[in-house]
């Protein structure tokens, strides 16, 4: 960040001390986590410094960048010139910390943006400066589908990046990758604050309002709600028993994220999480709260 961003040197000050703050923190992470995977650990039992069985140390050399990048259908990317209230909405729908940018298409990306970045110049300092977010991007990582997991976390850890894009043979983006995937394949899944809990089959968000997994039963869900969505014309009860594949009939396709569907039994339905190939999560709304 530069002084000229906001026109006080002690903001820019501030902004630096935490970007080096963040670095130090993200270098010793990085450096505890490889620390599990290094080959000279002293260790015979296959344990790492974690003090446990590490079993998917084995991924890190068996494993490409390809096999656990998200699908570039379901990048969550922003225009260089998206407006400062169209940018809060995708920070505050997407749960995303860090965004990519491009310039005219995904195929053109120029940059990450860190919401860290942009709350320090636009809110945690309370100063109203002009809007450039040339002037905030942060420089991605690019990556060839084919590399190794454990030689990019490696790569990740030299850079202080959190996040690469892969790049296919054409230049074009095929898909992003994020530290937390590849550290997912060697130590398991790692949840935090955004990740529905699998036991609990559903939320309730608000009355009325549930946060549901597509692999929901359909009848555990009516018994919930109170509710048949059987019971239309438009549904045949006998080919659905999830509530994805309750979203999928009344369609007849797969849904994009984002689609919203009304049901005829009066729920709207909002598709929160899916790729070309399944339904993952869905908002269940109803015009007046359902009764269990």
């Amino acid at each position: 960040m530069d002084e000229s961003s906001d026109g006080s040197p002690a903001a820019a000050q501030g902004a630096q001390q935490e970007e080096t703050a963040e670095n130090e923190e993200t270098g010793g992470f990085f450096r505890r986590v490889l620390g599990i995977f290094n080959p000279h650990d002293d260790s015979e039992d296959g344990q790492g410094a974690l003090g446990g069985p590490t079993p998917g140390m084995g991924n890190l050399h068996n494993m490409a960048v390809e096999d656990v990048a998200i699908p570039t259908a379901e990048i969550v990317a922003v225009p260089v010139d998206i407006g400062i209230d169209d940018l809060v909405q995708v920070f505050r729908e997407s749960g995303m910390t860090r965004l990519p940018v491009y310039e005219g298409t995904l195929d053109t990306p120029i940059g990450m943006i860190h919401l860290k970045d942009f709350a320090l110049r636009h809110g945690f300092n309370g100063k109203e400066t002009a809007f450039d977010l040339r002037k905030m991007l942060r420089p991605l990582l690019f990556v060839p589908p084919s590399m190794p997991i454990g030689v990019l976390l490696q790569k990740m850890q030299a850079e202080r990046r959190h996040m690469a894009l892969v790049i296919d043979e054409y230049g074009g983006v095929d898909g992003l990758v994020t530290i937390e995937d590849l550290i997912e394949q060697v130590v398991g899944q790692i949840e935090d604050e955004h990740d529905t809990d699998e036991d609990a089959l559903w939320t309730e968000e608000a009355p009325g309002v549930y946060v549901a997994l597509a692999r929901t039963p359909l009848d555990q869900f009516e018994a919930e709600i109170g509710l048949s969505l059987t019971e239309a014309d438009e549904v045949d009860e006998e080919e659905i028993d999830t509530l994805g594949g309750l979203v999928f009939m009344l369609l007849g396709r797969v849904p994009v994220r984002g689609e919203v569907i009304e049901h005829p039994a009066g729920p709207v339905i909002e598709v929160l999480e899916a790729d070309p190939r399944r339904i993952k999560r869905v908002r269940v709304r109803f015009r007046t709260p359902a009764h269990g």
